[in-house]
């Protein structure tokens, strides 16, 4: 059955891949237990607004310049919309954003009360290419984040970010060896992962913490790095 926070049960998944592809079966078998569980009560608009702070920064600057960013708000843990908008923009400045990531952030308020950006309740209605579609108008977001949030934030299934850095070079591990792959070879090879390509992603991310690879993309159990992670997207934001 599905876990908390999941669309769908994480044990019918791994048994669904590993019947699917023998490959893959063998990395699910060396990582072990799929771990990943979204955080409970976020908003989209909260999701989002971390993801634009986190736009290539380190983890730690990052998280220090968004408790700058939320202690404007202070005793609220975290703004509304209405309340980010209220702020005087050189307050946000003065926490740390830059003048783009600024930008960003009160263009994601104004389209989250426009409506442009569904409420949580809303997006889970929604299917995958409809939530993609709304929230791509938003500066500084791009569909990578878009499919961040989809797998991390909103549980789906079958979303397979093939722009990712960490997804491409796990799969060149798993099934090439010595090549980054193309994204044809990857949608073909991902047809027999379906309806899992979320779980199937969520693994060649994991098989960059083998020590085989010198220098890992992603931390192994960092869950919140890779929805953090721009380095794989070509950001519009400076």
């Amino acid at each position: 059955m599905p876990a908390d926070g999941l669309c769908y049960d994480p044990d019918a998944a791994r048994r669904h891949l590993s019947d699917a592809d023998p490959k893959l079966a063998a990395l699910i078998e060396r990582v072990g237990e799929f771990r990943m569980r979204p955080p409970r009560a976020q908003s989209v608009f909260a999701a989002l607004m971390e993801s634009i702070v986190y736009q290539q920064l380190s983890g730690k600057a990052a998280a220090t310049i968004l408790g700058r960013v939320c202690g404007c708000f202070a005793p609220k843990q975290f703004p509304t919309p209405r309340d980010l908008l209220a702020l005087p923009p050189e307050r946000l400045r003065a926490a740390g954003l830059s003048a783009a990531k600024m930008l960003a952030v009160r263009d994601l308020a104004a389209r989250t009360l426009d409506g442009t950006v569904p409420t949580l309740a809303r997006a889970r209605r929604l299917d995958d290419e409809a939530i993609v579609e709304r929230l791509i108008v938003v500066r500084g977001i791009g569909r990578w984040t878009v499919e961040m949030l989809l797998i991390f934030r909103l549980g789906r299934p079958d979303v397979l970010p093939l722009a990712d850095l960490g997804v491409r070079k796990g799969f060149a591990r798993t099934f090439t060896r010595s090549r980054m792959p193309a994204a044809t070879a990857m949608l073909r090879r991902a047809e027999r992962w379906r309806p899992y390509r979320s779980v199937a992603s969520w693994y060649l991310w994991r098989a960059l913490d083998t020590p085989a690879l010198s220098v890992p993309l992603i931390a192994p159990d960092s869950d919140a790095a890779v929805m953090a992670n721009a380095v794989s997207e070509r950001r519009r934001l400076a």
